[in-house]
């Protein structure tokens, strides 16, 4: 043999140290980072007006990130086709991760078991514009009259996630309140909702301010629910008198300014999985809605977001 053993054992040392560091290297870059962004829903009146000038105004902010609540008839905010406005975020240095457009009857032709052409243009788009979430935040009523209906239609949730993984993307859910107050058979709807859908096709994107009004506990649900929330809608809440969007009682504010425990549960949703940090302010106590969510930025970067 003429390799020396001193001069295997040093290639072989040398080889393991090299193996090493390619798989610490390969299991750093495998752990995500946290995304911030903005849900446009947050400044909805001024995306109605004038999209292209309230996007600018966000990106100044700061924001890297948005979340659309505006898509319908192949349009984004009445407008823009999904080449369209995948070349304005593009030029304003933003990426769209996700979109809300909720998922119902006319999105799925039972007499076919198969998705209407409405929802695949819905994914279609999606795709182009470069999501890698199509986030339904609706669950119609019809669908939850009994909980076999609704174990039934989490079962097109999970077929939602397969064709939305033809296109990369994952299919997810996002809460109001009533999946906190309304159950079957002593089981919350939420709860049925997280047993009947599969966690590699339907991801949970938790909004910790919307549950409160059905006296939901974020920090309870996550503990729950170790790791099943890839993405969160944060935001804070306090006391009104007026009927906000979830029937009143409270109502959304800046963060850090609530009721909720915000930081405590972005920094367990981060230790758990959660990668997309998503703020969404629906009121704004007489402030202008840019300037609330301007706020909100600066104290998620505080924070270390």
């Amino acid at each position: 043999m003429s390799t020396s053993r001193r001069t295997f054992l040093k290639k072989g040392t040398l080889a393991v140290a090299g193996a090493t560091l390619f798989s610490n290297e390969i299991f750093a870059a495998a752990k995500p980072s946290t995304i911030l962004g903005i849900q446009l829903y947050s400044v909805r009146d001024d995306m109605k007006k004038d999209p292209l000038g309230t996007l600018k105004q966000i990106s100044a902010i700061g924001y890297k990130y948005v979340e659309h609540a505006g898509y319908g008839d192949r349009k984004f905010y009445g407008k823009y086709s999904a080449t369209e406005f995948k070349k304005i975020l593009d030029d304003l240095g933003l990426k769209m991760k996700s979109g809300h457009t909720s998922m119902g009857r006319a999105d799925w032709d039972e007499t076919k078991n198969d998705f209407t052409d409405k929802w695949k243009n819905t994914v279609e788009d999606a795709a182009t514009a470069g999501q890698a979430y199509v986030i339904s935040p609706w669950l119609d009523e019809s669908y939850r009259k009994n909980i076999d209906d609704l174990k039934r239609f989490l079962q097109v949730f999970n077929k939602s996630g397969e064709l939305c993984k033809k296109s990369g993307m994952k299919f997810g859910y996002h809460n109001h309140d009533f999946e906190f107050s309304q159950q079957f058979d002593g089981k919350k709807v939420f709860d049925i909702i997280l047993e009947n859908t599969d966690p590699s096709l339907v991801a949970q994107q938790l909004d910790i301010g919307n549950m409160y009004h059905a006296g939901g506990i974020a920090l309870d649900i996550m503990k729950k629910y170790p790791g099943r929330f890839e993405l969160m809608h944060v935001k804070d809440e306090i006391k009104t008198d007026k009927a906000g969007e979830m029937g009143g009682g409270y109502e959304s504010t800046i963060l850090g300014k609530g009721i909720i425990p915000v930081k405590e549960i972005v920094d367990l949703g981060k230790k758990s999985g959660t990668v997309h940090f998503i703020i969404e302010q629906e009121s704004y106590q007489g402030m202008a809605p840019v300037d609330t969510v301007k706020e909100d930025y600066e104290i998620m970067r505080k924070w270390g977001y």
